[in-house]
Parts: structure tokens; sequence; C-alpha cells
């Protein structure tokens, strides 16, 4: 009895040994498999959110972006410990795979983005007794790059709004920035939040490459900025001048840089720094209001106020070749940037997805000629890169302008809401408007 009880309890420990240490080993590396394969996935949706080709209603090819989402998903996905060891990044390993939901012929505003993670050499400790010696991990993650500007076209309920914080405290009126007149095309519809000007994305202000081109480039409306009624009160929308937003919505919650930080008002410091509260498109229950305070500057008015804050933001210190800038070998989506001779980052003339000049501006409804009041509702949002070329200056102030300073900017994204867009608001990360969120459970 003695003996047939030690038999029976060597494989009944063995058992629970083989249940306890390697059922747990297989779980933890699965649930580093799933880790593994949710950042991948957002990396590379991330790539379509800042690349701007969800923002091209003309559907140019998306092969470049598709292939750097792979690199890049792949990339940050092989950066993770699974089981002990990294995943083995090298095509036709199998332990790593990217694809997409959407190919160039059929490719729509919102692209997914799945990563698969597989490990199948796992090792095995007290179940080897049972002659098993390798275990299979595998996980899967889909990840989404959600632009509402589609969304009223492709089906019969309203859109889901996005709202993205670090929001810039400009309100652009919806008229398309490019252009000479007011009169021009609009930006969005401002009923669906779809992309009106097709086109837009690597186009820029002042001259923009249009037939008539804006020669004024980022400024403010009414009197020097100050839209007070002892100043003249809210003057028509112009293209791509702003209003300035209210100090309440806009407030800093995040620190500026701490180099150009002492001097600066609230105003300032929500342009140098991030506000950090969401903003809404669409059926915002937030108002949205246009300042009408008198406006106390610093520099001398909201222009030059501006214009200082930009600079800090951007790391425009001694001249140009200081801030990034948009690389102009690609002209087509996803643009790529240069880092400039002051990026706290990474060395000068270095290629860089992200950057400090990329800045989310709101887009308001506007009917061109006539006066907004409050509350203004947001349709949209622009992301814009400030000061884009590399051999430009700060502040932008050629003769004729309307104000002697002024920034240039290049379209990098569109997300349009419309008036109709309701329920929970997708939030936002980062500096696109485009948002990127996880589609399947963990």
């Amino acid at each position: 009895m003695i003996v047939l009880v030690a038999v029976v309890l060597l494989f009944v420990v063995g058992a629970m040994a083989a249940l306890s240490i390697d059922i747990v080993t297989l779980y933890t590396a699965r649930s580093e498999a799933q880790l593994a394969a949710d950042a991948g996935a957002l990396a590379g949706a991330r790539v379509f959110a800042n690349s701007g080709v969800t923002s091209d209603a003309g559907r140019r090819s998306t092969r470049n972006a598709r292939n750097l989402a792979t690199m890049i998903a792949t990339q940050v996905a092989a950066q993770n410990i699974v089981g002990g060891r990294t995943l083995n990044p090298v095509a036709g390993a199998g332990e790593i795979k990217v694809s997409f939901d959407q190919t160039d012929t059929a490719f729509d505003t919102n692209p997914h983005v799945t990563v698969q993670t597989q490990r199948t050499d796992l090792p095995t400790f007290f179940a080897r007794i049972w002659g098993r010696t390798a275990n299979t991990v595998t996980a899967s993650a889909t990840a989404e790059a959600y632009n509402p500007s589609g969304a009223n076209a492709s089906n019969s309920g309203p859109a889901i709004p996005v709202a993205p914080s670090c929001v810039k405290p400009w309100l652009l009126p919806n008229v398309d920035p490019t252009q000479a007149s007011a009169s021009g095309p609009t930006i969005f519809s401002s009923s669906t939040g779809a992309i009106t000007a097709s086109t837009l994305v690597g186009k820029y202000w002042p001259n923009g490459p249009v037939a008539t081109p804006n020669t004024n480039g980022i400024y403010s409306l009414c009197n020097a900025g100050d839209c007070s009624v002892g100043k003249g009160g809210i003057t028509p929308p112009l293209p791509g001048a702003y209003y300035p937003g209210d100090p309440a919505s806009f407030s800093p919650t995040a620190a500026a840089p701490a180099s150009c930080s002492g001097s600066f008002n609230s105003y300032q410091l929500s342009i140098a720094g991030c506000v950090q509260t969401p903003i809404s498109c669409g059926t915002n229950p937030n108002n949205i209001n246009i300042d009408i305070n008198p406006y106390v500057a610093v520099n001398g008015s909201r222009d030059a106020d501006t214009v200082a804050a930009a600079s800090c933001l951007i790391h425009y210190v001694n001249g140009p070749g200081d801030s990034d800038s948009v690389d102009t070998a690609t002209t087509q989506p996803p643009l790529q940037f240069v880092a400039g001779n002051q990026n706290p980052v990474v060395t000068a003339a270095t290629n860089i997805m992200v950057s400090d000049s990329l800045v989310t501006i709101p887009v308001i409804n506007t009917t061109p000629g006539f006066d907004p009041t409050n509350p203004v509702q947001i349709i949209g949002f622009l992301q814009v890169f400030l000061n884009p070329s590399a051999s430009s200056t700060m502040p932008y102030a050629p003769a004729g302008t309307a104000s002697p300073y002024e920034m240039s900017a290049m379209i990098i994204n569109m997300a349009g809401c419309g008036t109709s867009a309701a329920g929970q608001p997708i939030f936002g990360n980062g500096a696109s408007p485009v948002a990127v969120r996880l589609i399947t459970p963990p």
C-alpha cells in the first residue's frame, strides 16, 4: 500500500505541479502576447491617424501609409517580452503578423489595423512528464484610427464626435484657408462633417498652391485680436484667420516649458502649453465662445503674443532652421517631418513622425460674410504644421499682409463632425484629431 500510495502521489504531485506552474506560465505568456498585440495595433493605427490619409477624400493610394504602419506596428510589438524573450519580427517567422481591413481601392476614413502575435516554442517544466515539451500562445488585437468625416455619408445615423486635447484657442471659420476669398469653398459640410475641400492635405497658407492663393498666414480676426465691443466686436470671417477662444474653454492645465512661461499671460500659456481639457465637436454640451473680453497684450497685440508663444512651442529661438519642418520630398500622405536645430529630443535633420509644431485647431460653423455669434459650434478640426519650411521665419510678415505678426501653416490632417454628430465623444490622443482606440476586447 505504501508503495502504491507513493507511486500515485508522484503522478498526483506531478499533475498538480504541471497545472500550477506550467498553466500559470502559459497564462502569463498569453497576457504578454496580448499586450504586445495591443501595443502593435495601437502604434499602427497611430501612423494612420498622423499620416493624413484618413482626411483624403480624393482617396490617393494608401500603400505608403500601410507599409509604414506595418513597420511601426511590427517594431513596437517586437519590443515586448513574451515568455522570457522578445518576439521575432522577421517576416515569415510567424510570430508577428500585421493586416488591414482595407486596400488602396477600398479605403475609408476609419482604417483598422490588426496585429497577431504568437509563440509556438514556450518551454514546459513539469508537463514534460506527460511528454509535452512546448506550448503555443497566440493573441490578436485590432485598433482603429477613427475620423468621423465620412460617417454620415456611409450610414443613416449621426457620426460619433471626437474630443481631442491640446487644442489651440484659435477658432477657425469654415472656409478653405488656402483661398483668397471668404466666399470660397468650405472645409467641412456644416451638417454632416464630410470633407468638402477634398485635397487640402499637404496644402498651406500663405500663398498655397491654388489658383487664387491666400497671401496671409494665420492671424487673429477682430481689431488686433480684440473682439470686445469697445474695439468693434466680432468681425466677419476671413480665410485662414481665427477668432480667439474664450479663456473659460481654453484654460492651460499643463505647464508650458520653463524657458517661455515666465512672462506669458494665460492666453499665451494655452498656446505654448497644453490645454488638457478635451474639446468636442458636434453637439457639444459645453458652450464654446469667442473671447469678447478686452484683451491685455504682453507684446503689444494678440498677434504678437501669439507669435511669441508659438515660437516657444515650436522651439524657434535664433532663426530659420531652429524649428522642425515638413520634408519636401514627401508630397503625398503620409507626410514626413524633419527635426530642427532646437528639437529637444533628437538631433537636427532626423526624420520624425511627431513634432511640437503639429497643432490642432477647431473649425467653427460660420457663414461667409456674416459675423458669428456666441456660442459657436465646433464642426471639425484641422491639424496643421506651424512654420513648415526650414528656411521660413517667425513671424511671417511680408508687405501688404493684414498683420505684421502672422504664421505660416501646412494642413496635415482633417476631422469633421458637422452639427449633427452626437453621443459620447471618442477622446483623441496626442496632436492628432483622429482618435486611436482598440476596438477588440483584450
